[in-house]
């Protein structure tokens, strides 16, 4: 009878602390790393010998910002994530955890800001949510055949909406009454008890609500005002959790309230991590007030992290359907409209128009889009002649205002005309100086959200090469140790959870990657389905590169190849409790 289930052999071994990397053999049993060695290891020991010559050996990636709230419960291979290497995934981020809330409440406050369709999620949380509690969900979780570990925070949207009711969670002049705080609190409390990682609010006005009843109102954290999220924040605190925020970005300045909150004056720090430090096209000087930011709350006894993209913030739009038009009001004014034929008519009137050129125009009041449409590439339309074309230069040629063309081109083909543009971290020294920031949290990937628009499933592997590439050209951001650690170690340390680490003992979330694939084009997107949903999203593709993955020391890919037991079998990822 063997004695491991698994030798990986002869790979450059990272072990996820930062500690030097060196050759070294892994043998994997029952779920656990239990040997590492430079010696050889019998082959005979093992049921399975995986060379790893050439190779470097991981931990699994943690994806610390996900929106796979509602697919893990059909599809929980998660095999978008899985085949780049990640073996842990969080879920609840920006106040969208599906767990207190009624199935349709959950709907409405996720699939618009998220842009995942309300008709495919609406009947698969209809189907399968049968819990309304933290203790619920999770014992919920623990039945599903998971493919990499899952995480979560408890979402404050969700919370509110689940105590208060969507209605009086989204009206201004309705707030909490003590019976519903303290309902609340007690709901937070069992779900920090339950090993969730804390609490995710949402200050962003332009994340909206989906469906019939409360259309097109802020998402409900963005009601709260600042004294509730303190009083939430006091358990986290206590707990010694994490809270994660997003700073309503038309204010810059609130940004003081999560400091304030952040601060460990006579008092434990609050974990606080906030989206998101970004080289903004639009807005560069937002780069140094949050360097700045960040620099000041650490020095003050905080325990804050801002969440760094590591490569270009690229979005694909399908017409006027983008989510960062709604942080101006004349492209609100639109995305507020359901019917095509009433926005059509609204696009077309000459006063719209001139508020649209307005706002297009104002150049200095903070905002994430640059507002260039000589910035934005049209890549599909009916008028073939258009492709390649960036809609500044069809304007011109045309003699008309860029925003009138763009209005024309959306009324003319509606959704079949497709663009995108770079909004930020367009620029690679900016970006390997935010990066290389060791209180930053690198991550922001929105996997499984915005499946039309982006696709930063392998981010993992977008920061690896970023740093292999600084060496390689004699400008190195870091080691690759610490990159490896950055993405493994170091989050696992800082959220509280059991990963990120493969010495022996640790679980056995292992990589198996061939640096050697990192001089392709990682930002490049594909079309691929999205199993159980019964659509195409955009996904990344990228071959050559993670060869192997293994997760509670059961293979998951094998040769580059997602197993077909991946999501269906028990026993490869699970609930991972913080604390």
């Amino acid at each position: 009878m063997a004695h491991y289930d698994f030798i990986i052999e002869g790979g450059r071994y990272f072990d996820g602390t930062g500690a030097p990397s060196s050759i070294r053999n892994l043998a994997i049993k029952d779920g656990r790393v239990a040997r590492v060695t430079g010696e050889a290891i019998d082959h005979a020991e093992a049921d399975r010998v995986i060379d790893a010559s050439g190779k470097w050996v991981t931990p699994g990636f943690l994806d610390t910002h996900t929106h796979y709230d509602a697919e893990l419960l059909v599809s929980p291979s998660l095999s978008e994530s899985v085949r780049h290497g990640v073996t842990t995934v969080l879920v609840g981020s920006c106040s969208l955890s599906m767990i207190c809330s009624e199935y349709e409440d959950a709907s409405d406050i996720f699939t618009r800001v998220e842009t995942v369709p309300r008709e495919r999620v609406l009947p698969i949380l209809k189907e399968h949510k049968t819990w309304s509690t933290p203790k619920q969900w999770v014992e919920h979780i623990q039945q599903v055949p998971l493919g990499p570990n899952v995480i979560s925070f408890l979402g404050h949207s969700d919370l509110r909406v689940g105590v208060m009711g969507l209605s009086r969670a989204t009206d201004l002049a309705i707030q909490p009454t003590e019976e519903e705080m303290q309902t609340m609190e007690r709901l937070l409390k069992e779900a920090l008890d339950e090993g969730f990682l804390g609490l995710s609010t949402m200050c962003l006005k332009w994340d909206k609500v989906d469906g019939d009843r409360e259309w097109s109102k802020s998402l409900p954290s963005t009601y709260a005002k600042w004294k509730e999220v303190a009083r939430l924040n006091r358990l986290v605190r206590q707990y010694n959790r994490v809270h994660q925020g997003a700073p309503n970005a038309a204010t810059p300045l609130q940004i003081l309230q999560y400091v304030r909150e952040c601060l460990g004056w006579l008092r434990r720090p609050l974990k606080t991590t906030l989206i998101s430090q970004m080289d903004l096209k639009g807005s560069a000087y937002l780069t140094n007030l949050t360097r700045l930011t960040s620099v000041f709350t650490n020095a003050l006894r905080g325990d804050f992290r801002w969440q760094v993209l590591p490569t270009p913030f690229t979005v694909y739009a399908d017409g006027i359907d983008v989510v960062f038009f709604e942080e101006f009001g004349a492209g609100e004014m639109a995305l507020d409209l359901k019917d095509a034929v009433e926005r059509n008519e609204l696009l077309k009137d000459e006063a719209y128009r001139r508020k649209f050129r307005k706002f297009y125009g104002e150049k200095l009041s903070p905002r994430v889009w640059q507002r260039d449409f000589g910035d934005a590439m049209i890549i599909d339309c009916p008028d073939q002649s258009l492709i390649g074309k960036n809609f500044e230069e069809v304007a011109k040629a045309r003699g008309v205002h860029v925003v009138d063309l763009f209005l024309d081109l959306v009324v003319e083909f509606g959704k079949k005309i497709r663009w995108y543009t770079t909004v930020g971290n367009h620029r690679k020294q900016v970006l390997k100086r935010i990066v290389k920031d060791p209180r930053s949290l690198i991550t922001f990937s929105d996997a499984g959200a915005h499946i039309r628009n982006m696709a930063f499933y392998n981010l993992p592997l977008r920061m690896l090469k970023l740093v292999h590439e600084s060496i390689k050209e004699g400008d190195s951001i870091m080691t690759m140790e610490q990159a490896v650690h950055r993405l493994t170690g170091d989050q696992a340390d800082w959220f509280g959870i059991d990963a990120g680490k493969i010495r022996e003992g640790d679980r056995a979330d292992v990589v198996v990657l061939d640096p050697s694939g990192f001089n392709q084009n990682l930002e490049q997107v594909h079309w691929g389905d999205m199993e159980n949903f019964d659509l195409q999203r955009l996904v990344n593709r990228n071959p050559g590169i993670v060869k192997t993955v293994i997760i509670n020391g059961k293979l998951a890919v094998d040769e580059e190849e997602i197993l077909p037991a991946l999501g269906r079998d028990m026993g490869f990822g699970r609930f991972i409790p913080a604390g």
